[in-house]
């Protein structure tokens, strides 16, 4: 627990000042370098709103560690198959693609489930997409316990699946900006990517719930979830938050949801409002045909 709690034992730790320096470079980019009109460019409201929640997960974060190591820990230590050796060059390559593709499937979940939605939107809020948006984090983590639950049962030492996971967030920040436009095509095709990480942020209705990989694009190309970028997205939710408020913008979706529950008369719409996609509404309460087709976000 020491070990995994101990911030010189994360790669996060030695990455963050290279985040800080990376979002000046992009500043001075924006600023002095020819660039196209259309990017977004920084909004010191967003950006201080992004970096606040960036700075308040690393507390949700630590949280989320010492729960779930507890539980991974007993599956590891009762219910694995076989123990993996740590030690070895093809072991680190195997819990990265694990984690990685547990990230896919938690991620898509998070995008088709209101309950997990409502934690996940925090870090689709921003209409700007820039390396500040990337710290944009949301609060509440804990369904990723599920999706990396099979690991420590195929013999993946707990341990190791957070710094797994730390590669894969700073991976992941480095694909949120407009400045980088398509690479060479054989990346593109494997690796997820600046283009095709603003898919994912727009909230154009050909671009919603597609390209969800964190380090991969081919989990998306596998299982029919990958977009190409055809046209610049417009980012944001499809419902506009309209505050700077990080509390409204973390949790203002559960109270959404507390409400809506509690004003449905049946069980089953209760669960529909919890587990159904975002904008779920029971079919016999819609008056307008047009209804039923729903923003997902």
């Amino acid at each position: 627990m020491e070990d995994l709690l101990d911030p010189l034992k994360n790669p996060v730790t030695y990455a963050a000042p290279f985040f800080l320096l990376t979002i000046l470079i992009e500043l001075a980019a924006l600023k002095w370098l020819d660039h196209d009109d259309n990017t977004t460019g920084y909004a010191m409201k967003d950006a201080r709103a992004s970096i606040s929640m960036g700075v308040l997960s690393l507390v949700f974060l630590t949280a989320f560690k010492i729960f779930t190591f507890f539980g991974f820990t007993a599956v590891f230590a009762y219910l694995a198959l076989w123990e993996l050796p740590t030690d070895t060059w093809w072991y680190w390559v195997l819990v990265i693609l694990g984690v990685d593709l547990g990230y896919y499937f938690h991620h898509r979940f998070s995008h088709r489930v209101r309950i997990a939605w409502a934690g996940h939107q925090a870090h689709h809020s921003s209409e700007f997409m820039n390396f500040g948006t990337a710290l944009r984090q949301k609060w509440n983590p804990w369904f990723e316990f599920f999706f990396w639950l099979p690991l420590p049962l195929l013999g993946f030492a707990p341990w190791t699946l957070y710094v797994a996971f730390g590669f894969n967030l700073i991976y992941q920040f480095y694909v949120h900006t407009e400045m980088v436009d398509r690479l060479p095509r054989p990346v593109e095709y494997v690796m997820n990517t600046p283009s095709h990480h603003r898919v994912h942020h727009g909230s154009d209705p050909e671009y919603l719930d597609k390209n969800y990989g964190g380090i991969l694009i081919i989990w998306d190309r596998m299982f029919g979830t990958f977009a190409k970028e055809v046209q610049r997205p417009t980012y944001g939710l499809t419902k506009k938050v309209e505050t700077y408020n990080i509390l409204k913008l973390q949790y203002g979706d559960y109270v959404d949801i507390a409400r809506d529950v509690r004003g449905a008369h049946r069980f089953r719409d209760k669960l529909g409002y919890l587990f159904g996609p975002p904008g779920w509404t029971p079919q016999d309460e819609v008056t307008d045909p047009d209804d039923l087709v729903l923003p997902r976000r």
